[in-house]
C-alpha cells in the first residue's frame, strides 16, 4: 500500500527508483516468509516426533478434590513443591467454575504478573479485593504466589472473617509450609497437597496407548516434574530440574530460615538422595558429612532435614513396630519428592533401581492418601506399612524377583506377620498379578496404573 501512495506523490524518475527499491524489498520479504514456512514445517515434523511441548492434561484427582470443596467455609490452600502444577490447577478450577456456574464473580490475582505489583502490600491487597467484590453474586477469590505480598495473612484473615468470599491461595513451597498454616491463618483451612506427575499422568501426557514398560523406563529417569518435558534435549531437561532443585535449596530455604551457609544444606540433601530407603539419623549423617570434610553437627543436620521436609523436597517416613504396635523414633527413612531430581543431580552414580522403585512407590502411596511407615518385625523390615482409615497394607518393593531365592527373601518378612491385612510384593516382574503363599505379587507398572 505504501508503494502506491509514493507513486502518486513523487516524480516519474523517483517513482521508478522507489518502485524498484520496494520491489526488491518485496522479493526479500517473500524469501523470508518462504524460509519461515519451511522452518515451521521442519519444526512441525519434529514436534510430531518428540511430542507437543505445549500439551497439558487435566489432573482429574486434584480438580475433583477442589470441586468437592466448592463453597465450603474454609480457606483452600494449594501446597506442593515448586513447579508441581499448583498454579495450573488453580487455573483449571477457574475454567471449571466459568463453564459450570452463572452469576459468579472471580477475583484473580497473580503476584508473578507485574500488573499486580502495586498491591504487594497487605492493606493495598485488601482494598483491591474489596473494591472488586460484587453484591448479589458468589464471589471467588484466587491469589497465586501469595507469599510475594508481605504479611498477606493479615489481609486473607480479614477477608475470611467477613464471610463474603470463597478463598483459594497458592504459594511457594518454602514460604507456605504445612507446619506454618495453623499459625498464619486464624480461620479454618483445608490443604490440598499437589505432587509431581504420577506414572499414570505421565502415560496420559505422552501416549496412553504406548508401550507402558518403555514409558516406565523413561519415567524412572525423567520423573514427574512436567515442566521438564518441554525440552527436546537431555541436557536442557536436566538443567531445568537442577534449576528447580537449586532454587529451593540455595534460595528459598536460605531466605526462609536466614541460613548462613548453603554448603552443609547442599551436601546433606545430596547425601539423602544417595541414601534413599536407608535408615538415617542426624547423628549418623553429621558424622559421615564431617568425615567427608563438611564440618557440621547433629543439631544442625536435624534442623536442615526438617527444613528440607517442610519444603516438600523430602518426605520423612517413620518406623512402626508391627509386633509392639508402636512408632519408633530412633531413625527414619527419607524419600525424594521426585525421582527425576535424583538423576539430574547425582546422575547414574550408585544407581540402584530397586531403591528408585521404592521411592516411586512411597510417593505414590502418599499421593493416594495413605499414611506410610517403615515396618519393623523382630529383626526383619517391611518396606512400607500403608494405612488409610481402617485399611492397612504391607508392601515389599523389589527390582527383580525372577530368582526363586530373591522371591523367598522378599516374602519372608511378610509371611511372619500374623494379622489378616493384605500383603503385597511390587516388583518389575513384567507379568500379570499372581499369588505366592497368599501374597499378591504385582508388576510395578500395573500397580501404578490400577484405578483407585
Amino acid at each position: 500500500m505504501r508503494m502506491f501512495i509514493w507513486k502518486q506523490s513523487l516524480s516519474k524518475k523517483q517513482k521508478n527508483y522507489f518502485f524498484e527499491s520496494d520491489f526488491l524489498h518485496i522479493l526479500f520479504y517473500i524469501a523470508i516468509i518462504g524460509f519461515e514456512v519451511w522452518f515451521r514445517k521442519i519444526n512441525f515434523f519434529y514436534f510430531l516426533k518428540v511430542g507437543n511441548w505445549m500439551k497439558t492434561i487435566t489432573r482429574t484427582k486434584y480438580l475433583n478434590r477442589i470441586i468437592e470443596l466448592n463453597e465450603t467455609p474454609d480457606i483452600k490452600i494449594i501446597t506442593g513443591i515448586r513447579r508441581s502444577g499448583k498454579s495450573k490447577l488453580m487455573q483449571a478450577y477457574i475454567a471449571y467454575l466459568e463453564n459450570h456456574f452463572e452469576n459468579i464473580n472471580i477475583i484473580f490475582i497473580d503476584f508473578m504478573d507485574l500488573a499486580y505489583e502495586e498491591i504487594k502490600e497487605y492493606h493495598a491487597l485488601h482494598t483491591y479485593i474489596e473494591e472488586h467484590y460484587q453484591e448479589g453474586k458468589k464471589n471467588y477469590l484466587f491469589v497465586d504466589e501469595v507469599q510475594m505480598c508481605p504479611q498477606f495473612e493479615l489481609a486473607i484473615n480479614s477477608l475470611y472473617s467477613k464471610g463474603k468470599y470463597d478463598i483459594y491461595i497458592t504459594g511457594s513451597n518454602a514460604f507456605l509450609l504445612s507446619a506454618d498454616l495453623a499459625t498464619l491463618f486464624t480461620g479454618r483451612y483445608i490443604e490440598i497437597h499437589v505432587f509431581p506427575f504420577s506414572f499414570q499422568e505421565y502415560c496420559q501426557y505422552y501416549d496412553e496407548s504406548g508401550d507402558k514398560e518403555k514409558l516406565f523406563d523413561e519415567y524412572s529417569i525423567k520423573g514427574g516434574l512436567a515442566g521438564s518435558y518441554a525440552y527436546r534435549t537431555e541436557t536442557d531437561r536436566i538443567n531445568y530440574l537442577k534449576e528447580v532443585y537449586e532454587t529451593i535449596v540455595t534460595r528459598d530455604l536460605v531466605q526462609k530460615y536466614s541460613l548462613p551457609d548453603t554448603l552443609v544444606l547442599q551436601r546433606l540433601s545430596e547425601f539423602l538422595m544417595d541414601n534413599i530407603s536407608n535408615l538415617t539419623s542426624p547423628n549418623k549423617v553429621s558424622q559421615l558429612l564431617t568425615a567427608n570434610k563438611t564440618t557440621t553437627n547433629h543439631v544442625t543436620v536435624g534442623k536442615y532435614i526438617k527444613y528440607l521436609c517442610n519444603a516438600f523436597v523430602f518426605y520423612d517416613i517413620k518406623r512402626y513396630d508391627i509386633r509392639g504396635k508402636k512408632y519408633l523414633e530412633s531413625s527414619e527413612k527419607f524419600y525424594l519428592c521426585d525421582i527425576g531430581i535424583r538423576y539430574a543431580i547425582l546422575g547414574s552414580r550408585n544407581m540402584d533401581y530397586g531403591r528408585a522403585y521404592e521411592n516411586i512407590i512411597c510417593i505414590e502411596l502418599l499421593r493416594r492418601g495413605y499414611d506410610v511407615y517403615v515396618g519393623k518385625l523382630y529383626q526383619k523390615e517391611i518396606d512400607f506399612v500403608a494405612q488409610k482409615g481402617n485399611e492397612k497394607i504391607y508392601i515389599q518393593v523389589s527390582d527383580n524377583i525372577s530368582d526363586q531365592k530373591t522371591l523367598e527373601r522378599e516374602c519372608m518378612p511378610l509371611l511372619q506377620i500374623r494379622d489378616a491385612y493384605p500383603k503385597k510384593i511390587i516388583a518389575r516382574t513384567r507379568h500379570p498379578k499372581y499369588s505366592y503363599e497368599g501374597i499378591e505379587v504385582y508388576n510395578i507398572v500395573d500397580w501404578l496404573l490400577q484405578e483407585q
